[in-house]
């Protein structure tokens, strides 16, 4: 939450600029640095970059709800390094989900795939603890109906977070006691091994 509101006060003070140079572009011109930029130019940071930015007060504000929310509580049954890769391969996974599926030219920003990665992890470990599982579903259901009727949601970063998520998820929740590092933090390669071949099929098709 406070590396999201630090670079959204950095994008606040340096502008557009800096929102552009580090949003999720699959590849488009960008009359304001004269040149061709996004992913299929070589800028594979802005895969992780454009989760950590906001297009507005209020889209910080629900993002951070959420997290602040969810993110807690996960954290403290998974771990803070199980966490902190749980989060970071949801991201990814959002953000190449985007890059495969979107318009080229189509920026978007936002922890909005982080989110919705978490918000899966969250349903597999209430399940594993018989928890009511209602309220986190029906927060999903929620998004998830929001998502598909909010013209301008990238509704593709949504979808892969919580694609990552899960996969990650139910590994860290489900891993045999004497392979669990290898399998939890396997589960993550994985994701991020499905991330770039989402990226390179991308890359090739724009090249």
């Amino acid at each position: 939450m406070g590396l999201n509101v630090a670079l959204f006060l950095v994008q606040m003070a340096v502008g557009d600029r800096f929102t552009d140079r580090y949003d999720m572009l699959g590849q488009a011109f960008v009359p304001e640095f004269g040149s061709v930029e996004g992913v299929a130019e070589g800028q594979w940071y802005r895969l992780v970059t454009a989760a950590f930015l906001h297009g507005g007060i209020m889209h910080l504000a629900f993002n951070m709800l959420s997290l602040w929310w969810i993110g807690g509580p996960l954290e403290a049954a998974l771990g803070r390094v199980r966490y902190i890769a749980l989060y970071l391969a949801s991201a990814i996974a959002g953000s190449a989900l985007t890059y495969l599926l979107a318009a080229q030219n189509q920026p978007s920003l936002g922890a909005s795939g982080a989110v919705f990665g978490l918000f899966g992890a969250t349903a597999i470990l209430m399940r594993r603890l018989n928890y009511d599982m209602r309220p986190v579903l029906a927060l999903l259901a929620i998004n998830l109906l929001i998502t598909a009727f909010w013209p301008s949601i990238a509704w593709q970063a949504h979808v892969g977070g919580l694609a990552g998520g899960l996969v990650v998820g139910y590994a860290m929740v489900h891993a045999p006691r004497e392979r669990r590092s290898l399998v939890q933090f396997g589960s993550c390669a994985l994701v991020l091994l499905a991330a770039v071949v989402m990226v390179v099929v991308r890359t090739g098709q724009l090249t």
